[in-house]
């Protein structure tokens, strides 16, 4: 596949209209069909077109794998190999990804209906996921325990044994980096089971791993359904730890399923209803109404730290929803292979009429609608960025995950007030304070109930800053070297010195 990047819709079909898929799940080091023999439909959601039919892996696939990634953590192959060995060989998976860029990113927006210029950049981060966590491999310490003369105490990390990684479908390979990047770094043997709404990405990835050389057994892929290979792998006691990234509701059950197997580890990034504070003293009123728009409207809407809630100090509120509203007007949905579509096509249709329903609750139940509301004519499941105004706590809209491009606009007259607000949530996975008050976004951030709080911007960590929520949003840290110490277990050595 061409390095050139393409630069219009015409070339981006025609670059997709060179793809092939990968359609097996891969075990042990070999792509094949599900053992039951069933397959799942992908589709485009943008066309309604079935890309291909995938095969839907259940519980005897998953004791294949598990046995599979158990056998290959005991024998150390991957567990027992030298950091610096490990290292190499995800720098080289990282490397492949890079030289296969364009088509990963076709897989994801093709499989999931996000715009194209938005999959690059979740390839990159899923890279950049990869890079970070493999140069760490060599580079974290155990310690050494503050003990007297005449003991040693040696604090070590050891890999868990068996990881299961569950990903979403709103960002396919971003997310799996973010999960199978530090598992795999820390020595585990890891299953990833992809949403099957998604698949594509995952199963390229996998051919990419066996060419990196990761040994048989050490990555695999089980495309299937949560309710089938997800509960399997969840339920098996041959896996040591679950990491999912998906809603509040599965996480609860994955939870569930570890209790009533081995107490397996479960790490949890799930739902949010991220709070959006205005402050009246925010400097630049424009630039924050186009990250307000852009923290909900990226992606569909489809983002677990969406800024769904925008809470606007009441004394500039009017003047200031009139300025999302107009960037909302650049940030229309489109066909996803063109690099001028702001958002792409809502997942599948379930999703799609979930959204459209919460519209619906938002005009009957007193919302002021101000902008979209209707869904786009024509083929294709788009829906146009949708905003309401005097949004109520009590509203649907303004208390449940939406998960779609719609905002909800709530008014406040004081600090107290926001926070009140803000904090009026099962969730707690994002939020953001825009002011110029540094002692006020001091008070304010240290007092809100969530697991990472932007100041004067939306969604800009880095690698080096951990990922994830509290309350109902979970408990997992991705992406930072945190995520690297989940995967590992702490040993402590106890030796007594002879004098």
């Amino acid at each position: 596949m061409s390095t050139t990047s393409p630069t219009n819709l015409a070339e981006w079909q025609a670059l997709a209209d060179t793809l092939s898929f990968e359609t097996r799940a891969y075990i042990n080091d070999t792509f094949v069909d599900a053992q039951r023999g069933a397959t799942l439909s992908t589709v485009n959601p943008a066309t309604g077109e079935v890309l291909a039919e995938i095969a839907s892996c259940d519980d005897a696939d998953a004791e294949l794998a598990t046995h599979a990634a158990r056998q290959a953590f005991d024998r150390g192959e991957w567990s027992h190999l030298a950091p610096s060995q490990r290292k190499a060989t995800l720098l080289e998976l990282a490397a492949l990804m890079q030289a296969h860029k364009h088509e990963l990113a076709l897989l994801d927006t093709l499989d999931m209906g996000k715009p194209i210029t938005s999959a690059l950049g979740d390839i990159d981060g899923a890279i950049g996921c990869l890079r970070y966590t493999a140069e760490s491999i060599d580079k974290l310490y155990g310690e050494v325990a503050p003990t007297g003369d005449h003991h040693l105490g040696l604090i070590v990390r050891e890999p868990l044994g068996v990881v299961v990684s569950i990903v979403p479908w709103n960002f396919p390979l971003m997310m799996t980096a973010w999960k199978i990047a530090p598992a795999l770094a820390a020595g585990n043997s890891v299953i990833l089971k992809p949403s099957e709404k998604s698949p594509l990405s995952a199963l390229r990835l996998a051919q990419l791993s066996q060419q990196a050389g990761l040994p048989a057994g050490v990555f695999q892929v089980l495309p299937g359904y949560g309710h089938t290979v997800g509960k399997a792998l969840a339920l098996s006691m041959q896996v040591d730890c679950l990491a999912f990234t998906g809603s509040t509701q599965v996480g609860k059950q994955l939870m569930q399923y570890a209790g009533q197997s081995n107490l397996k580890r479960v790490y949890l990034e799930c739902g949010g209803k991220s709070p959006n504070i205005i402050f009246a003293d925010c400097q630049d009123l424009d630039a924050a109404a186009q990250h307000a728009a852009a923290a909900i409207f990226h992606n569909q809407g489809e983002v677990c730290i969406a800024g769904s809630r925008l809470l606007v100090e009441n004394r500039i509120r009017h003047a200031f929803v009139e300025k999302v509203v107009d960037a909302a007007v650049t940030m229309q949905p489109g066909d996803p292979l063109d690099p001028q579509s702001f958002m792409g096509a809502m997942v599948d249709d379930t999703q799609y009429q979930r959204v459209l329903d919460y519209i619906r609750q938002g005009k009957e139940e007193g919302a002021t609608l101000r902008s979209g509301g209707q869904p786009l004519d024509g083929p294709g499941l788009f829906i146009p960025p949708t905003v309401f105004d005097d949004v109520t706590p009590a509203m649907t809209i303004g208390r449940e995950e939406i998960f779609g491009p719609v905002l909800s606009v709530f008014g406040f007259d004081t600090e107290e007030e926001a926070l009140a607000l803000a904090n009026d949530s099962d969730y707690g996975l994002a939020a953001a304070v825009w002011s110029q008050d540094i002692d006020r976004i001091m008070r304010v951030s240290r007092k809100l109930h969530s697991g990472q709080v932007y100041v004067n911007n939306w969604a800009g960590p880095d690698m080096t800053v951990p990922f994830g929520g509290v309350k109902q949003s979970g408990n997992g840290r991705d992406k930072s070297l945190h995520s690297l110490d989940e995967y590992t277990e702490i040993k402590t050595i106890w030796m007594a010195l002879r004098t």
